[in-house]
Order: structure tokens, then C-alpha cells, then sequence
């Protein structure tokens, strides 16, 4: 493996270094190239002298503009290149692609839990989720309580998760921008793997009412740039003057209101909660994992803590396990708008109609809109471990990035907080943060997640399994009991991205079928979930 570089297109003028110790200076590389300098691994190389003002060309695209001389076999990095112009969205056209026939998959099954809606879960979980922070002390100890004093008498419930949020009062409940978190809040309690018994604690002054929470299809709110263009009479139809705590609903069996006049002290509380808890838990316990198609998959595709190697192996990798999903009738969905606005070039002719290529360019343009706003940009996101790990600047990191999608037609595009309406490819709008990402796509429904890392993180989530998929062999091995899958061997054509997408999809199906745990269900590690709240506070 000594003097590896990668050249990941034929277009290129830069190279990645692959060796797990990097290269040293003098190093011959590509049939004669003596590298200047020493370059770290993940790190560019230049294939050729750039002058001053020269496109710097990655994945056949490019990434940036060099700003000095940069001599054959130097270093190529976010000092020496400055950043191009993101993709000007009023410049991308659409034309109607021409999709090929592709052969679906059949009789690929997982095991999983079958819902009254048509959904399925991969885990059996008691949800519990609040309207307001203010409780959030008191569903922490119930949770607690819950785990140890009722879980062990329903052995076919996986667990209980609470959702504590920094939202409910003090804020502008009104506020166009308020919709995306009270329905996030209100959609991540509908996730397939609670079974639709979720439990909401509220405290019974907050703006945020419990109902609002509650499903309800009567009404479909209508999005545009992730805002609403025209809220429907179900959704305002609790405001925060309206239904007084003693008020009876059809959906008492689902909240609990801790001011509620009934209750003498804390004990009194907790003796409530636990005993809808119990009714929540034996309905759940009837729950068993049965035979399901993988076209109930519904799986998020998200990467963080990434370097140079995610865009080669673990994004393409995951990318084609994300096409065997769609073949077999599954759903995938992409996310993070800033890593894709600088590709969404490429992504626009992958949209299955006009109306979804619009779509896609609305979100782009509201998030360029939101950046603005807060007098930031795109460029913002690249981390400094990012850069440590190769990726230059955010227009590189991108076009690794959007490989995840896979090649599939692009079937709908969903607003923040929006529930998925359509099997297959989706992009999901979300900012790029991990954790928002992910609180965001588990309202869209997701019940399985895959996440890439280049750089490591011990990100995970309590409420859908999290298979962590390392781009590179180097952290597989040193972080060998947080990563579930490497996808490091196709950087040096030990398998391909074929056969690795192969083995993960395998993986997901086992996962799915609670065959096998991924390493943070083992170790229990979660992070947790964070509202996108663009609306203002009070």
C-alpha cells in the first residue's frame, strides 16, 4: 500500500493520498510525480502545475480556484485554492430525463413490526414527548423509572425513549417559521417504531398545546421553501388561550398534563404517568416481529465527521445500497442542504418531474435566503476536521457528499419537518448539523439509519438503529467497537463499491430484524435530538 494515491476521475489535477501514513516528500507517485512536500492521508496532490486563477479539478468537477502557483506534486489545500461560486439555481434547467428500466428486487424480507397505518418499525418503543421544555425534568426521571420498574415485565418492548425539546413557550407560536418545529415535534411522534403509542407530558400553560401534537389527517399543510404558504384551519385550531387542562378529548389516553388539579405533589404526577405508561406498554407487548417486505425500509442516508474518503467509498458505497433499497420498493432520503447546494447541478436532472426539480431548487433558495440572514454562508460548514481530513472547502465536500443518493430518480423533495409522501428516493431538507439532521429525518419517517464517518463520531440515536459506516480502515480499526461497517477496502480496490453496497444492504436487513445490534444500541450511546427553529422567540 506504500505511494497510493487515488485519482477519482479521468478530468482531474488533483489526486488523493491514500496511504494510511501519508507521503512523504520525494515520494513517486502516478508513474513519476515527486511530491514536493509531505501530504497527509486524504490529502490532494497536484497532478500538474496550476497557475494563478486555474480551476482545481476533483471528481471531474470544479472545486476551486487556485490562488498561487501550485507546482506539480504539491500540497493542494484550503489555503492555497479559493472557493468558487455556488450553482447560480435560475441557470439550471430542467429537461424530463429518460429513465432506464431497471429490474426490481424481490423476496429481500426483514423482520419487523407491523403498523395499523401501513408503517413499519425496526424496533418496538415506548415514546414519550413533551410540548414544553419546562418538563422536561420529570420525563427524564420517569424514563428512568419506566426502564427499570415496567420494562422488565414487557420483555417484547425494546425500550423507552424520551423526547425533551428546548421549545413549547416563550416563543411566537404564530410565527410563519414556527410550523417547522411544532411539526417536527408532532411528526416525530408518529415514527413507525413507536407503534402509535406515544405518550405527551405537558404542563398546561404552555403556547404549544399538547393536541396540536396529535395526529391528524384531516388536513394536509401546504409547504413551499420550507414554510408554510397556506396553513390549514386544523392546524391553528388550538391556540394558546384555548382548552383548558380539565377539558375532556378523545385523546386523553395520550396526554397528561401535569397542573392538572388531580395530582398532590410530584409522586402523584409520576403514579399518573406510570399508570398510562402501563396502558401504553401492554398494547405495545402485543407487538412481535413478523415477516416484511424491505420495501417497508425506510432508511436516512446522512454523513458526519467527513474526510476525502467519504465521497470514494463509504458515500458511494452507501449510495448503492440506497439503489438496492429503492429497487427492492423501499424509501431512501438524502439530506443537508449545505452539502448539496454546491452539487445540486447534478441532482436537478435526477428529479423525476418538473415540479420536483422546483421544489428542490425552493429549498435551496430558502436555505440560501436563511444564510443570508444570519450574515453566514455555505462556507461555514466545512469543519476543521474536515480539513484535516482533506476536504478543502465545502464545494469538494458536496460532491462527496450527494454520492449517498445513489443513482436513483429523485421522487419527491420534503420541506423540514414534513412527513415523507412517496416511496423512493426523497430529499429531505435539513441543515448539515448531525443532530438536527437526524431529529429532522426521524420525522420524516425513517426507521433505519445509515451514517458515514471519515473523521469518527460516537453519534447515535435511541429510537432507530444507526449503522456507522467508516470511510476509511485506518478508524474502523482503531475505533473497532463504535464502527459497524468499513468501507475502507474499496479505497484500495480490495472489493468494490458493487460488492461492499451488496454487503450493506445485507447489513440493514439484519439490523432491521433485531438479528443484530449496531454499536451504539450495544453501548448505549445517544445523542440528543435538536430542533431546527428558525422562528422567533418571545
Amino acid at each position: 500500500m506504500q505511494n497510493i494515491v487515488i485519482k477519482t476521475n479521468p478530468n482531474d489535477n488533483v489526486a488523493i493520498v491514500a496511504s494510511p501514513t501519508g507521503l512523504k516528500r520525494g515520494a513517486i507517485v502516478l508513474n513519476g510525480i515527486v511530491l514536493e512536500e509531505d501530504i497527509p492521508m486524504g490529502h490532494k496532490v497536484s497532478l500538474q502545475t496550476l497557475n494563478e486563477g486555474d480551476a482545481v479539478i476533483r471528481y471531474g468537477q470544479n472545486i476551486g480556484f487556485a490562488n498561487k502557483i501550485i507546482e506539480k506534486g504539491s500540497w493542494v489545500n484550503e489555503s492555497n485554492i479559493s472557493m468558487p461560486q455556488a450553482p447560480n439555481l435560475a441557470d439550471i434547467s430542467y429537461v424530463q430525463p429518460k429513465v432506464p428500466q431497471v429490474e426490481s428486487l424481490k423476496d429481500f424480507t426483514f423482520q419487523g413490526f407491523k403498523n395499523a397505518d401501513g408503517s413499519v418499525g425496526t424496533k418496538n418503543v415506548l415514546g414519550i414527548t413533551t410540548s414544553v421544555q419546562c418538563v422536561a425534568g420529570i420525563t427524564s426521571f420517569i424514563e428512568n423509572k419506566i426502564r427499570k420498574e415496567l420494562l422488565p415485565l414487557y420483555p417484547n418492548v425494546d425500550d423507552v425513549v424520551a423526547f425533551n425539546h428546548s421549545y413549547g413557550c416563550g416563543i411566537a407560536i404564530d410565527a410563519p417559521a414556527a410550523i417547522i418545529p411544532i411539526r417536527t415535534i408532532k411528526h416525530i411522534a408518529q415514527n413507525p417504531n413507536f407503534g402509535g403509542e406515544i405518550m405527551i407530558i405537558g404542563l398546561g400553560c404552555e403556547k404549544l398545546r399538547p393536541e396540536r401534537l396529535l395526529p391528524d389527517t384531516r388536513n394536509q399543510l401546504l409547504v413551499t421553501g420550507g414554510l408554510v404558504s397556506k396553513q390549514s384551519d386544523s392546524d391553528n385550531q388550538f391556540s394558546s388561550n384555548q382548552l383548558p387542562i380539565n377539558q375532556s378529548t378523545n385523546n386523553q389516553s395520550s396526554i397528561l398534563y401535569l397542573q392538572d388539579e388531580r395530582f398532590e405533589g410530584f409522586y402523584e404526577m409520576v403514579d399518573g404517568i406510570m399508570e398510562m405508561a402501563e396502558r401504553h406498554l401492554q398494547k405495545l407487548n402485543q407487538r412481535k416481529r413478523e415477516t416484511c417486505s424491505a420495501a417497508d425500509l425506510v432508511v436516512g442516508m446522512q454523513c458526519g465527521g467527513s474526510d476525502a474518503f467519504s465521497g470514494l467509498t463509504g458515500n458511494p458505497v452507501s449510495g448503492f445500497a440506497a439503489d438496492l433499497i429503492v429497487k427492492a420498493g423501499g424509501t431512501v432520503f438524502f439530506s443537508e442542504v449545505t452539502e448539496v447546494r454546491d452539487a445540486i447541478h447534478l441532482l436537478v436532472p435526477r428529479c423525476e418531474t418538473e415540479e420536483v426539480a422546483q421544489k428542490l431548487k425552493d429549498e435551496m433558495a430558502w436555505y440560501d435566503n436563511y444564510l443570508n440572514q444570519g450574515k453566514a454562508d455555505r462556507s461555514a460548514n466545512t469543519t476543521p476536521g474536515n480539513k484535516g481530513g482533506g476536504l478543502s472547502n465545502i464545494v469538494e465536500k458536496a460532491l462527496g457528499s450527494v454520492v449517498k443518493s445513489g443513482s436513483s430518480p429523485i421522487v419527491d423533495v420534503i420541506s423540514p419537518g414534513e412527513k415523507i409522501r412517496k416511496k423512493g428516493l426523497n430529499f429531505v431538507a435539513t441543515p448539515a448539523s448531525d443532530f438536527v439532521c437526524g431529529t429532522l429525518q426521524l420525522a420524516a419517517g425513517m426507521n433505519m439509519h445509515v451514517f458515514i464517518t471519515g473523521r469518527g463520531t460516537p453519534y447515535g440515536l435511541n429510537m432507530v438503529p444507526v449503522v456507522k459506516v467508516s470511510s476509511n480502515t485506518k478508524l474502523a480499526n482503531r475505533w473497532h467497537d463504535l464502527i459497524d461497517f468499513d468501507a475502507g477496502p474499496v479505497a484500495f480496490g480490495q472489493k468494490t463499491i458493487e460488492e461492499m453496497g451488496w454487503e450493506l444492504f445485507h447489513l440493514i436487513l439484519e439490523i432491521a430484524s433485531g438479528e443484530k445490534k449496531v454499536a451504539t444500541d450495544k453501548l448505549g450511546l445517544y445523542n440528543d435530538l435538536v430542533l431546527f427553529n428558525p422562528g422567533p422567540l418571545t
